[in-house]
Order: C-alpha cells, then structure tokens, then sequence
C-alpha cells in the first residue's frame, strides 16, 4: 500500500472511531425516553412489542462499525476503538456528574429539577451500559473473528449476524439486569424489555448486512484486498 492509500485508510479509520464513539456516548444520554413501533400488535409479559429505548436508535450502528473494522482493519484495531469508547463514555460520566452539581442560574432555561429528571439517571445508566458493552463488544469481536478464520474468510452474513446475535443478547440482559437492580426500571417489565430488545436488534442486525456488504466490496476494491486481507500498520 502507498503512502496516499495509507493516509486514506488511517482517516477513514478516524471517522469510523469518531462515528462508533458518538453513537455509543449518545445511547447512553437519551436512553431514559421509550417510544414504540407496533408492527405487530402483540404484548409480551406486559410490555408492547416493540417498546424499547431510543439509545437503541444508535447503539446497533456501533456493531456494524466494529465488524467494518474487524473485517478491514483487523481485531486489534476494532479492540482499540472499542477501549477508546469506554474511556469517551466515562469522561462523559464526569461531565455529567460535574454538570449536576453546579447551581442553575435563575433564568437558565434548564434548571436543576429539569436537568436531573433528565440526566439523572445518566450514571448509573452509563455504569450499566459499560458493563454490558465490555462483555457485548469484546464477545462481538471474538466471535466475528472465530466465523472469519472458520469460514476462511468467505461467508461475511455468516459471521456479520451470529457474532452481533450473540453479543446483543448478551448486552441486553447485562443492562436489563443491572438497570432493573438500580431500581431505574421494574422487575416485572423485565422480560417484555428483554424480548423486545433482542428481537428488535436483530432485525436491525439483519438489515445492516448490506451495509457491511457495500463497505467492505469498497476496502476490498479501493485498496485492493485479497479475501481474508486486513489493512496492516
């Protein structure tokens, strides 16, 4: 690879972080706000299927940007971008906690009842997704790679949706089970949210595998990819 190609690729990879980064920070902002999508008008365990979180909205963009990344880059740069996350979330965990504590002015157009009703929860909430997100995302990425060096690098579905199956499960009930102990959500919506959850992101799972098909037809051909060819440092 030239030294032009090279540049193309590390910035690229900088969008990609940027883009993975942004979506997981938001999740964690706005996941307090439930809205619902009834294409089928069911109701399990007392929920409404589907009633799910909108940081769901953005959260699944962050396992197509890992399998972009372990498909073209390799594990140890997908791994790289999955740390960078945690410590962005964290950081935004203090903004937040820091932010709660100074007194609102008297016009200010957030007070303080306003901005904890609304961030309130925000740590504990972050707390809870960083749990699930270690175990979703390092499994995500292990799993992708295992299908990867199985299929000899043929077969991208294959390894696309199982790995982002199993670590959406995964990350669902981490946070579920930590929220529900907080105390942020009921015990008894528990398994609506978890159902709900896993089959939603699943579907989102299986409509994002043409993206990863179009990214990675565009590494392959602009950088002239063998199969089973990462870009190296």
């Amino acid at each position: 690879m030239n030294q032009k190609d090279k540049q193309l690729a590390d910035r690229i990879y900088l969008i990609l972080a940027a883009l993975f980064i942004a979506s997981l920070v938001t999740s964690n902002l706005i996941f307090q706000k439930f809205f619902y999508w009834y294409p089928f008008n069911m109701e399990i365990y007392g929920v409404k299927l589907f009633e799910v979180s909108v940081g769901l909205l953005p959260y699944p963009l962050t396992f197509l940007i890992t399998d972009i990344l372990s498909e073209i880059y390799g594990k140890r740069k997908a791994n790289e971008v999955v740390i960078a996350g945690i410590f962005a979330s964290f950081f935004s965990l203090l903004i937040i906690y820091v932010s709660k504590e100074v007194p609102a002015t008297s016009w200010s157009q957030v007070n303080d009842t306003t901005f904890v009703n609304v961030f309130g929860a925000a740590p504990l909430a972050v707390l809870a997704s960083m749990m699930a997100y270690l175990f979703a995302q390092f499994i995500d990425i292990r799993v992708y790679h295992f299908w990867k060096d199985f299929t000899q690098g043929k077969h991208l579905w294959l390894r696309n949706n199982f790995s982002t199956f199993s670590s959406q499960f995964i990350d669902t009930a981490t946070v579920l089970i930590l929220l529900c102990s907080f105390g942020i959500i009921n015990w008894d919506k528990f398994w609506g949210l978890m159902i709900s959850g896993v089959v939603f992101k699943m579907i989102i799972a299986l409509l994002d595998t043409p993206f990863l098909y179009v990214a990675v037809y565009y590494f392959k051909k602009r950088f002239n990819l063998k199969i089973n060819e990462e870009i190296l440092d």
